[in-house]
């Protein structure tokens, strides 16, 4: 099946991404309403948040351009001084958007 892309094509493309996120998101509620949360679960679940994040920003890190890496040592340095993530993006994200503009 091919979805054009013009017309209503990307609106159903979108459509078909929302309902595939919004089904993997509450089957994992689903699946972890039967998993009771003891001491090893909790370790496991913050063990793959930082594998998954690392995963992401290593290409970033090794094929990104000068801002992409300011940004992301922006945010690190943030966080490990602040322990709060939304100020810390924001700051990443303003050293990147600060670094391209000049």
């Amino acid at each position: 099946m091919i979805i054009e892309t013009t017309g209503y094509g990307p609106l159903i493309i979108v459509l078909i991404m929302a309902a595939v996120t919004l089904a993997t998101r509450w089957g994992g509620v689903f699946v972890m309403s039967f998993v009771p949360i003891g001491y090893r679960v909790k370790q496991f679940i913050s063990a793959m948040s930082g594998s998954v994040l690392v995963a992401l920003l290593t290409p970033l890190a090794i094929s990104g351009d000068n801002g992409a890496r300011l940004a992301l040592l922006t945010t690190a340095i943030t966080m490990l001084i602040l322990k709060k993530p939304l100020p810390a993006i924001a700051a990443g994200i303003l050293a990147a958007a600060l670094f391209r503009q000049f």
